[in-house]
């Protein structure tokens, strides 16, 4: 189903489209192994984990040499996508369970993706600084935000401000009035088609 992909990012180059292709051999063997994608959502592979990560490419186009660190990663989503995307940004993958990122490891290397480094750990245990943060709906805004703190660069150079790029669904509402965050909702509806993107967001936070 690589075709949801080619349709929404249509200037991807071979060496792309090839990585691309792999991610659902890839996956399916790895699943065999270590179970990381439910059965049902590895035959939906494209659009339910490859484009809804990639949805955070339509928010925010990264730069070369950016810094993105993506927290709770599981098998490697958003991250994998991103980093195929950006070839020439830097990715940190890092997720508290061991087998998961042996997973993002195996998967970034017979990809050929030399800008992806997966961690075992907490995000909190992660140094460095980037320029954003990015995620799939690990936790509830507040808690996630805690984590992050002394992790984002002050010095911006994209178009928004460095900050926070929550992949989420639903009602989200509640959750952002309790995190007291400055935040921008983008929905996902206004650039994918496919049913699956009917509810799914990308919650913006900058650096506070």
């Amino acid at each position: 189903m690589l075709k949801h992909i080619n349709k929404y990012f249509p200037k991807l180059s071979e060496v792309q489209k090839e990585q691309f292709a792999q991610l659902d051999p890839l996956y399916r063997e790895w699943n065999g192994q270590i179970n990381v994608i439910s059965r049902k959502d590895i035959e939906e592979l494209y659009i339910r984990h490859v484009l809804h990560s990639l949805g955070i490419a339509k928010i925010m186009d990264f730069e070369p040499e950016a810094d993105i660190l993506d927290i709770g990663t599981g098998g490697g989503f958003p991250g994998i996508p991103l980093a195929i995307l950006y070839p020439e940004s830097n990715f940190v993958l890092v997720d508290s369970i061991g087998k998961k990122i042996k997973v993002v490891n195996e998967v970034a290397q017979a990809l050929g993706l030399t800008n992806v480094q997966g961690i075992h750990g907490r995000a909190e245990e992660v140094s460095g600084q980037f320029d954003f943060i990015v995620s799939r709906a690990v936790t509830r805004m507040k808690p996630f935000y805690q984590w992050t703190k002394g992790k984002i660069k002050k010095e911006s150079k994209h178009s928004l401000k460095n900050g926070i790029l929550y992949l989420k669904g639903g009602d989200l509402g509640e959750e952002m009035k309790e995190s007291k965050l400055r935040f921008k909702l983008y929905d996902l509806t206004d650039y994918f088609r496919e049913d699956f993107f009917e509810t799914k967001k990308v919650v913006y936070v900058e650096k506070q």
